[in-house]
């Protein structure tokens, strides 16, 4: 089962249609989905899932960054977790990254650094951000812009981290993803 975390301040909330509904519809070709908001989240679900997806949010909703402690799992979560924007930055202040102002709006140029199974080469993605973050210590640059990095993973664990969001303009990444880490 994979679960996606409703990372909006709000549960319910009208950014919901715009943030989960296009990764819901993805999960749901591959594999059984749920989907939880962030303040509602237990033990349960994390156990029971195969891996988990961070949504993004609107661009003045900054709530998750504000409660790390909401995240505290995530430092001993072994399964895989794709953090897609606010789900990126949330990964970056759990894990005592530095974040620093990055207004990005639009369609932006990604360029890969790093081999990963998620996408290669040059491409682009649509962003909406308001920070980015520095990699550091555990997580490791897979992709930037001109402008900030916008993919990184963790050296240890299958948690990654893309600023851009992937559920509007780059499915197929979020599909690779979710094939890589379901159970079918």
């Amino acid at each position: 089962m994979i679960l996606v975390v409703d990372m909006n301040c709000k549960k319910n909330s009208l950014a919901y249609y715009e943030f989960l509904l296009p990764i819901i519809s993805e999960a749901q070709t591959l594999d059984k989905c749920t989907v939880k908001h962030y303040l509602e989240l237990t033990r349960t679900d994390l156990d029971s899932c195969s891996s988990v997806v961070l949504s993004g949010t609107p661009l003045k909703d900054n709530a998750t960054l504000e409660q790390p402690e909401k995240f505290a799992w995530l430092k001993n979560f072994s399964k895989p977790v794709l953090g897609i924007c606010a789900g990126m930055q949330t990964l970056g202040v759990v894990f005592d990254l530095k974040l620093h102002k990055c207004l990005q709006i639009g369609m932006t140029q990604i360029c890969t650094v790093k081999e990963n199974p998620l996408f290669a080469g040059t491409f682009r993605a649509y962003t909406l951000h308001n920070f980015s973050m520095e990699a550091s210590g555990e997580f490791e640059v897979l992709a930037e812009s001109s402008r900030c990095i916008q993919a990184v993973k963790h050296k240890q664990k299958p948690i990654y981290g893309v600023l851009f969001h992937p559920e509007v303009r780059n499915p197929d990444i979020l599909k690779r993803f979710l094939e890589l880490h379901s159970e079918v």
